[in-house]
């Protein structure tokens, strides 16, 4: 299956073509550094690109302040993380390992370079992808999470970083590791913690504290408008940003939770073109968000809009949860569905505890061979119990109808009919759950009666409900929420909505095709009107 970036022991040894180090040269500084100097400290802004002239840079284990992999960087190669393109920091502490000379580009500089030289853009843009593909894979980053498995808290900002492809290391409580991690830092060995390089133990942890550490979350003064403010980062918003920032639009992208939107927490995409062998929704969607910043898109996250309003001169003031604010010219809605919660006793209460709206890496790991439950009929539901099936004992898909042939594309079905590990019960669904701490069962009910079926888990992906309260009654919704766009709210264009300057696209769409492809498509042709709208 494809994934976010080639294989690093490839990648790491392409060199840049001398015209390529020329430009460098002649747009950086070159600097001295000593051994043992410090060329990047965890959380600091990544805020230059350096190129190794002289010398040997390495990783550094900030807990023990030793080499933390074995390769390092030397002549030709250069050092930077996918963070240059966003403004974000370092996720790993670097050092001189002997003296070492390199031209450092400050970011702006370098961000115009490549976009004046394509090819060097390209090389550069391929390497950073594969070096955060192997922390992804090694855990290797500035993030240390200790009980994940038994702390609530700890497994939110689990989840958030796994969605916004953030690498992270993940001990139990009790471990070696962990142990580590306490005496260094000076937890306690037996509690839960979120800690960030090697000082900083966050308290009361939340994604929202832990974006701000890790250059997720920026500030954005107020008085610098945006061209287009588009709201949610899933395949349509994702590809709006793209699509704008190659029209040389200055472009905002914001999401309440994670890169990806619905679409991040597909584990297997296989009908999307031009992945034959399948790729998952988040590494599909994290590809086109490296793509937006190297077009100057900004994203930031998690930002919620709690309100929207048009001001006086015809643009747009978005006030956030947190009460700032952005202006834009005009504003693309791709905030998408989200799924329905059952109305079940004690839902909330096991949600993050047994209760699952996504079906990623994360979620299976407390799935190990358990029987678990996966609520829904569509195509989401059915990729999940494909996906899970791997890890758990058994997997039930509840399904309310008789048939999956109208909410699900044809393979899927075929092949959840297949596969041994998986039950299909139709005219079925959730009616308790059983528990203590976490959820230990639940009463399964059908036409033929009520059963109980001890599970650890269950994974709720049933019906869609549109993500509009917070456009405040500016545009025309349908009676379930979904904006209307088009004729039938009079719209100048297929994706504008009543209110110009206000568009939509994807999930959101009131008659939208419930599609990843034509999410795409619809966040790629919007910009074409955006920038009509922005340049009148």
């Amino acid at each position: 299956m494809e994934t976010i970036g080639r294989d690093l022991r490839e990648m790491q040894r392409i060199p840049l073509q001398p015209a390529h180090v020329a430009a460098i040269r002649e747009t950086g500084t070159q600097r001295l550094y000593q051994k043992g100097d410090m060329l990047a400290e965890i959380g600091a802004p990544a805020d230059r690109f350096v190129y190794v002239e002289e010398g040997e840079v390495e990783v550094v284990n900030p807990f023990t302040g030793d080499r933390l992999v074995p390769s390092t960087l030397g002549p030709t190669q250069f050092m930077s993380e996918i963070a240059l393109l966003s403004g974000g920091s370092w996720s790993l502490p670097m050092r001189a390992a002997v003296d070492t000379l390199v031209t450092e580009v400050p970011r702006p500089d370098m961000l115009r370079l490549m976009s004046a030289i394509p090819e060097m853009s390209d090389i550069i843009i391929t390497v950073l992808a594969a070096r955060r593909r192997r922390q992804l894979d090694t855990g290797d980053g500035m993030l240390v999470l200790v009980g994940e498995d038994d702390d609530r808290a700890v497994r939110r900002v689990a989840e958030f970083a796994a969605r916004n492809r953030v690498p992270y290391r993940s001990y139990p409580i009790g471990s070696p590791e962990a142990a580590v991690v306490a005496t260094s830092c000076g937890t306690e060995p037996e509690s839960p913690a979120v800690v960030f390089g090697r000082d900083l133990v966050v308290a009361d942890p939340n994604p929202e504290k832990v974006a701000r550490l890790l250059g997720l979350d920026q500030d954005l003064p107020e008085e610098d408008a945006f061209d287009v403010l588009i709201v949610g980062a899933g395949p349509a918003g994702v590809a709006a940003g793209v699509y704008a920032g190659a029209e040389g639009l200055r472009a905002l992208v914001v999401d309440d939770t994670a890169i990806g939107g619905q679409a991040g927490t597909s584990s297997r995409i296989e009908n999307y073109m031009g992945f034959p062998t399948g790729i998952s929704g988040a590494d599909l969607v994290w590809r086109g968000e490296v793509q937006a910043m190297k077009f100057g898109t900004r994203f930031v996250m998690p930002r919620r809009v709690a309100s929207l309003e048009q001001l006086d001169d015809g643009g747009f003031c978005a006030t956030f949860a947190n009460e700032q604010r952005v202006r834009a010219s005009a504003v693309v809605v791709a905030t998408g569905v989200q799924y329905r919660r059952l109305p079940i006793d004690r839902l909330a209460e096991f949600e993050g505890a047994g209760i699952y709206y996504a079906a990623t890496e994360n979620e299976a790991r407390f799935c190990r061979d358990s029987e678990v439950l996966v609520i829904g009929g569509g195509n989401s539901a059915g990729q999940a119990a494909m996906f899970l099936s791997r890890a758990a004992r058994h997997v039930r898909l509840l399904v309310r109808g008789d048939t999956l042939a109208t909410s699900m594309s044809d393979y899927l079905s075929s092949r959840l009919e297949a596969d041994p590990a998986i039950t299909i019960e139709y005219g079925s669904y959730a009616a308790e759950l059983h528990g203590g701490e976490a959820l230990e069962g639940v009463t399964i009910r059908t036409r033929n009666g009520d059963r109980h079926v001890e599970t650890c888990a269950m994974f709720i992906m049933v019906g869609a409900a549109p993500n509009t309260s917070w456009l405040s009654e500016l545009v025309a919704l349908d009676d379930k929420g979904f904006v209307l766009t088009g004729r039938e709210a009079g719209g100048s264009s297929t994706f504008a909505t009543s209110r110009p300057g206000i568009y939509a696209v994807g999930d959101v769409r009131a008659g939208s095709v419930k599609r990843v492809a034509s999410s795409v498509g619809e966040g790629s042709v919007v910009i074409s009107k955006v920038w009509e709208h922005v340049r009148q």
